[in-house]
């Protein structure tokens, strides 16, 4: 638990898959595949990571300049790259915006997460990359965050960090005999007593028993007499009707 961290230092797919960064086998091919991957960071990217923001969650209406208007009153822009299908050129939702300054950098890390920008929240970390080992994008089954309806959430990042482990001591289940001698021989005790209660319950209730037959015998004479009765009244009816 000393090590621990909601935000993961290195990734690990399998960890990613983890609610807390505790599981020990994969629960989704995803993961496997991530496991599985070798993936080399895009050599044709330049720019600085260290000073690179990843802006995802954009409306695919958004352009340069919107991001250009929007990221600069947080300092000097160097570099705005955002990411168009090869083919239709369109939007994919995504961009990379490269500070001059740290300082910068880190006010827009801080206070344009969840901006609306042309009716949408966007969603603002640090380029990963190339910047966090071992990291396997979303393509390959890695990534961080993920939606529900997919059933591949990962874990460790801002958008869904980790949840701080419970962990329970290992108790001995006594129920089946286990632990020491004296609470053996307590349970023993136990059951002794529970035999003599249950000789007992039955010898009161054989002296309950004619009681209740009387009882029983006497309700079912009165329910009896009551249906005579009904039966008595309903003939009258259909005669008086006649």
């Amino acid at each position: 638990m000393s090590d621990w961290a909601p935000i993961a230092k290195e990734y690990d797919p399998l960890k990613a898959g983890s609610i807390d960064g505790t599981d020990e086998e994969p629960h989704d091919r995803a993961i496997w595949r991530a496991m599985l991957a070798r993936y080399v960071p895009n050599k044709g990217v330049t720019g600085d990571p260290h000073l690179t923001l990843f802006v995802a969650r954009l409306n695919l209406q958004t352009t340069e300049e919107k991001l250009k208007e929007v990221f600069s009153r947080y300092g000097d822009i160097r570099k705005i790259r955002l990411v168009r299908d090869l083919v239709t050129g369109f939007s994919k939702g995504y961009a990379f915006i490269e500070y001059k300054e740290e300082r910068a950098l880190l006010k827009a890390h801080r206070d344009a997460n969840r901006l609306v920008i042309d009716q949408h929240e966007i969603f603002v970390d640090f380029e990963l990359e190339r910047t966090l080992k071992g990291w396997i994008p979303r393509r390959l089954g890695g990534g961080f965050g993920g939606k529900k309806e997919s059933g591949q959430l990962r874990f460790g990042g801002r958008d869904r960090p980790f949840r701080k482990p419970i962990n329970l001591p290992n108790v001995k289940n006594d129920f089946y005999g286990e632990g020491s001698a004296e609470k053996r021989n307590w349970s023993r005790e136990g059951t002794r007593d529970w035999r003599t209660r249950d000789r007992d319950h039955e010898r009161s209730r054989d002296k309950r028993w004619p009681e209740r037959e009387r009882s029983w015998a006497w309700g079912e004479s009165e329910r009896e007499r009551d249906s005579k009765e009904e039966r008595s009244r309903g003939r009258e009816r259909k005669d008086r009707d006649r």
